[in-house]
């Protein structure tokens, strides 16, 4: 059988044939892709002729291209649609490549070769790309440890090799107990509260999941959110609740603390062998925040006005749980659904009322058509491409001039082959070495899927969610550089989260909602008293919000404070430093330890977890900068932003991009009031 990862796509936009790939293509086609780079990385280390840009560092970016192609694939794949078989690649394949990325970057000739351009890199005539290329290309040889000699760089090897094995293993525990885990709904009674479109998805749950009962709950947030914010049966919201809080700590083969323990000696194990402190002081030597201390500052910034605002809404939340006769204290499991009555009470808004007016494919318009407004962006459905699973959907993207500019796919329904959460990512970046290559990203969503023939009715938080992703996807589409090192979201982690989250500013704007936010049978526009009353409510609940993101950036921070050796105990370690900050009982972590996937799955958010308020500073003051000119879609606001943030990569340290399109650095001022903290 022909491998089609050794042959030339044909399909529109160079898609992945992903009809032709089977599970046993891709070990043959990772092998000889990093045999391929292995060769190619050779020729340009033992280059005879001297060091220079273009024989050295674009070589290097153009060198991998097949690694790269099974990897954009496969990766994705083990994401949004695994199972066994690719579960097993993935346990195999992930030790391998971190092998061959650390002999690449442990090269000492490559180096050498790479140092010396460094060195003279203010004679070589470059460009202002081509500097910056040069220099984040010598800095990940640094960081990497080309630096070391002997037996620290065989032990700087050997610790990526295992950090690489333990990162797989956590995420696919955590997705093992989110499969594992439904809850069946058989009575009326088990009903109680929810509303008809989650009602339907349980309906739907329970046979994708082939559950004796008409009805079932699963871990996807897209279920847990709701079911803890309307069902009236408290004994069920607690079983869901601690499911839901206990991924990856079931005290069984899923059980993720010891791998937590691991990861964390061994990343500050590599820490130290670099020079550095801690962990958090090398990952966060290379962002904008610089050091742990600078992030502890923001976070203590908001830390106590937040639980002292979460304090207060839980008092407000006990008195109507006592006026309803309710013998208990609110609990963590009864947050959300106390949550909910309190903001009827102040708002006379909930999500039953809401939801019909926020149908998922209407605020994709939305989310499009602010697009459309802001940087000339039009979007087309393409029906007929081979995609990966039934529910994607592509999109043709073309500027004003009618110039394609990027795929865009969408996977938006939870599924139990799809990890948790939302993302975006792509099977192709945006690049111009050789030509113009546009991007394929794609947006990856977990909404509860309805039964056949219903509407996917969003929250709104989900709609927000939804216009995040598509702000990061906004990053990679509008994407204009030409090199690879550079393209799209290859920025700093506390900056990455700067298009995504301004973006969400658009969702409850009024031009938006009185345009897409129409009842999903009616067709009515959203009633002018209810959509008052949702811009009314944003700063509603956000002291809980506060104190549930802001403890997990905490301990995120002080797991990596710790320097080497490293020895903890994961479970202890949570509590006592929850202690130290006064974590209220009410509250749990948005993600606790055993599942924190975003810091223990993978590395792009170790030690960064902070990157989201830390973009939010930017974000709030970002978003004032329409405000200010009386016009949320300014054409020289858009296009400044879309000049030096969203098309512009990695070209610039982060700071001075900011700088450049609003004129001066940020001031937390816009967050705090964003968050109803002043």
């Amino acid at each position: 059988m022909s491998n089609p990862f050794f042959t030339q796509w044909t399909a529109p936009f160079e898609l992945p044939p992903f009809g032709e790939i089977k599970p046993e293509h891709y070990a043959e086609a990772f092998d000889k892709g990093m045999a391929e780079h292995r060769s190619e990385i050779a020729a340009i280390s033992s280059d005879p002729q001297s060091p220079t840009f273009a024989n050295t560092i674009e070589a290097l970016e153009r060198a991998g291209e097949p690694l790269r192609k099974v990897s954009s694939v496969f990766w994705n794949l083990s994401s949004a649609d695994t199972n066994d078989a690719l579960q097993a690649i993935e346990r195999d394949m992930a030790p391998k490549l971190a092998a061959h990325g650390s002999a690449i970057y442990l090269d000492a000739a490559l180096f050498q070769r790479v140092d010396a351009l460094h060195k003279v890199r203010d004679t070589l005539g470059l460009t202002e790309e081509q500097k910056r290329v040069l220099e984040l290309t010598h800095k990940d040889f640094v960081r990497s440890g080309a630096r070391l000699q002997g037996a620290d760089k065989e032990r700087m090897a050997a610790i990526v090799g295992r950090l690489a094995e333990l990162t797989t293993t956590f995420g696919q525990n955590v997705l093992k107990d989110e499969a594992a885990f439904t809850l069946p709904l058989d009575s009326k009674d088990d009903l109680a509260g929810l509303s008809p479109s989650l009602i339907d998805s349980a309906a739907h749950a329970a046979k994708d999941r082939h559950v004796d009962a008409p009805y079932a709950v699963t871990l996807s947030r897209s279920h847990v959110e709701p079911f803890l914010e309307t069902s009236a049966r408290r004994d069920l919201r607690e079983t869901v609740f601690k499911a839901f809080v206990s991924r990856g700590a079931n005290s069984g083969a899923t059980d993720n603390h010891a791998v937590v323990e691991e990861i964390v000696k061994l990343r500050a194990e590599r820490a130290k062998l670099l020079g550095y402190e801690t962990f958090a002081h090398f990952k966060l030597d290379n962002t904008m925040a610089e050091t742990p201390e600078a992030v502890k500052g923001l976070l203590d910034r908001v830390w106590d006005k937040g639980r002292a605002r979460a304090l207060e809404e839980r008092d407000d939340m006990q008195k109507i749980a006592d006026a309803e006769g309710a013998n208990f204290a609110i609990a963590a499991h009864d947050w959300r659904y106390y949550s909910q009555k309190l903001r009827k009470a102040k708002f006379d808004v909930d999500e039953a009322r809401v939801k019909p007016y926020f149908e998922l494919n209407r605020m994709r318009e939305a989310a499009f058509y602010t697009a459309n407004r802001l940087f000339g962006l039009s979007f087309t459905e393409r029906k007929g491409l081979d995609l990966y699973h039934p529910d994607v959907r592509a999109f043709d993207v073309t500027d004003r001039d009618g110039q394609h500019v990027a795929l865009f796919l969408a996977d938006d329904f939870a599924r139990a082959s799809k990890r948790s959460g939302a993302w975006m990512t792509s099977f192709r970046e945006q690049q111009k070495l050789d030509g113009v290559i546009r991007p394929i990203i794609v947006n990856v969503l977990n909404v509860a899927k309805p039964g056949a023939g219903q509407p996917a009715l969003l929250s709104i938080d989900e709609a927000r969610t939804l216009f995040h992703e598509f702000g990061h996807a906004l990053h990679g589409m509008l994407s204009d550089v030409i090199y690879p090192r550079i393209s799209g979201t290859s920025v700093a982690s506390d900056f990455v989260e700067l298009p995504s989250q301004l973006y969400e500013h658009w969702v409850l704007q009024k031009d938006i909602l009185q345009k897409f936010a129409r009842h999903h049978q009616t067709g009515a526009e959203i009633p002018a008293d209810i959509l008052d009353r949702i811009r009314a409510m944003q700063t509603f609940n956000q002291g809980f919000a506060t104190v549930e993101y802001c403890s997990s950036a905490y301990i995120d921070l002080d797991f990596h404070m710790l320097p080497a050796p490293a020895v903890v105990d994961a479970k202890k370690f949570q509590s006592d430093q929850l202690a130290s900050i006064r974590m209220p009982d009410e509250i749990s972590m948005r993600h606790r330890t055993p599942h924190f996937s975003h810091v223990f799955a993978g590395e792009g958010y170790a030690a960064g977890y902070y990157s989201y308020l830390w973009s939010e500073v930017l974000d709030a003051d970002a978003f004032d900068a329409f405000e200010e000119t009386g016009d949320i879609f300014n054409p020289d606001v858009a296009a400044r932003l879309r000049e030096f943030i969203y098309s512009a990569g990695g070209r610039r340290e982060p700071a001075d991009a900011y700088i450049a399109f609003r004129g001066r650095v940020p001031t937390p001022d816009a967050l705090m009031r964003k968050r109803g903290l002043v």
